[in-house]
């Protein structure tokens, strides 16, 4: 059961309508599990600093069991969500982290 939760300093009306639902899909995409099996939480407006600096940035902390974990898993799964998170924020990728916790 994957838990995913993206901080941002974006306002909550930088932040796509439906994008949970979008990141959810993605997830169970990219990680290869049931989307009946993923959570997301999406924090919006938070006092955030990324590499120094406080220009519009998000982290992606994703948690799951026998799917991360690995620096080769990782590598693909982080592509993919860069791609994704990049996309649906107009963010550089610069200006996203990505942090992986196997349970």
């Amino acid at each position: 059961m994957p838990f995913v939760e993206l901080d941002t300093n974006l306002s909550a009306g930088r932040v796509p309508t439906g994008l949970e639902k979008r990141l959810c899909a993605a997830t169970a995409d990219i990680l290869s599990k049931p989307e009946d099996r993923v959570n997301v939480t999406v924090r919006p407006g938070l006092a955030m600093a990324v590499n120094g600096s406080t220009e519009p940035c998000a982290q992606l902390l994703i948690s799951s069991i026998g799917v991360v974990g690995t620096a080769e898993d990782n590598r693909g799964h982080s592509a993919r969500f860069f791609e994704f998170l990049t996309k649906e924020l107009n963010l550089d990728q610069d200006r996203i982290i990505i942090r992986f916790f196997p349970v």
